[in-house]
C-alpha cells in the first residue's frame, strides 16, 4: 500500500507537471475520442501513489464528462443509458470494491496490462463490423461495469459498446458520458465510504478534473490541422509505455 497522500507535500513543479499533463491528455482525449484516462494516470501515479491512482481519476473524470453531458444533453439515448446500467451498475460496485483490497504491487500490474492490452483492444474493436441486441447489450454492460470499476481508460469498450447496439454521432457522445458519469459517482461514493478518497485526494481529482475542461476546445481546433492517425499513433506510444512503466514499478516493488 502507498504512504497517505497529502496534497500540502506535493511540491509546486509536481502540481505544474499534473496539471499540464491532465490538459494534454484531455486535448488527446478530445481528438481521439479516447484517451484521457488511459494516459493521466502514467503521470500521476509518481504522485499520489499507484493504489490512489483510480480514486482520484474517478473524481477528475466526473468533470471532464461532465462538461460532455452539458453541452450534448440533448441527445442523450436514455434506453441504450438504462440498458448499460441495469446489471452494469451492480459490476461497477464490484470492481470498484476489489480495487481497494488489492495491494499496491497487484494494482501497478493491473494497470500496466490493461493499458498495454488497450492498445491491441482498440484496434480490434474498431475493426469488428457487429451489431448487438437489447439483451447483448446488457450483458455487455454488465462486463464494462466490472471493467470500469476497477480500472481506468475502460472508455474504448463503453464507446464500442454503444456503437454496435447503433449509437452514433452526438448521440454516442452524449450516452457514453452520462454512463460515465452515473459510475463515477458511484466510485467515487464507495471509495469515500471505505476511506480510500480523503479530502487531499479528492481535491487532487478535482483540481485534474478542472485542467481537463479547456482541453475539449483545444482538441476542436487541432482535429481542423493535425491528421487523426498522427496523434492516435502518438498516443498508443504513450500508452505503451507507460504500461510497461506500471509493470517495471510493480516487479521492483
Amino acid at each position: 500500500m502507498d504512504a497517505p497522500f497529502e496534497l500540502a507535500a506535493v511540491g509546486p513543479a509536481d502540481l505544474a507537471l499534473i496539471a499540464l499533463v491532465a490538459f494534454a491528455a484531455s486535448i488527446v482525449g478530445g481528438l481521439a475520442g479516447y484517451g484521457t484516462g488511459l494516459v493521466l494516470p502514467i503521470f500521476l501515479a509518481p504522485v499520489v501513489g499507484v493504489a490512489n491512482v483510480i480514486p482520484v481519476m474517478a473524481v477528475g473524470m466526473l468533470l471532464n464528462n461532465g462538461s460532455r453531458v452539458i453541452a450534448f444533453r440533448d441527445a442523450i439515448e436514455w434506453p441504450h443509458v438504462r440498458r448499460i446500467l441495469l446489471f452494469g451498475l451492480p459490476a461497477c460496485i464490484a470492481g470498484a470494491y476489489g480495487y481497494t483490497l488489492l495491494e499496491g504491487r497487484t494494482i501497478a500490474l493491473l494497470i500496466g496490462a490493461f493499458l498495454i492490452l488497450s492498445v491491441p483492444l482498440r484496434r480490434w474493436l474498431a475493426h469488428v463490423d457487429a451489431s448487438i441486441g437489447p439483451n447483448a447489450e446488457r450483458g455487455a454492460g454488465a462486463l464494462f461495469g466490472f471493467i470500469n470499476g476497477g480500472m481506468t481508460g475502460a472508455g474504448t469498450v463503453l464507446i464500442a459498446i454503444l456503437m454496435a447496439a447503433g449509437v452514433q454521432g452526438a448521440g454516442l457522445i452524449a450516452t457514453d458520458a452520462i454512463i460515465s458519469i452515473v459510475m463515477g459517482l458511484t466510485k467515487v461514493a464507495l471509495f469515500g465510504s471505505l476511506a480510500r478518497l480523503p479530502a487531499d485526494l479528492a481535491l487532487a481529482g478535482l483540481a485534474i478534473g478542472i485542467c481537463t475542461v479547456p482541453g475539449a476546445f483545444v482538441a476542436r481546433w487541432l482535429l481542423r490541422h493535425i491528421p487523426l492517425r498522427v496523434h492516435t499513433l502518438v498516443m498508443e506510444a504513450i500508452v505503451l509505455i507507460g504500461g510497461g512503466s506500471f509493470i517495471l514499478r510493480a516487479i521492483r516493488g
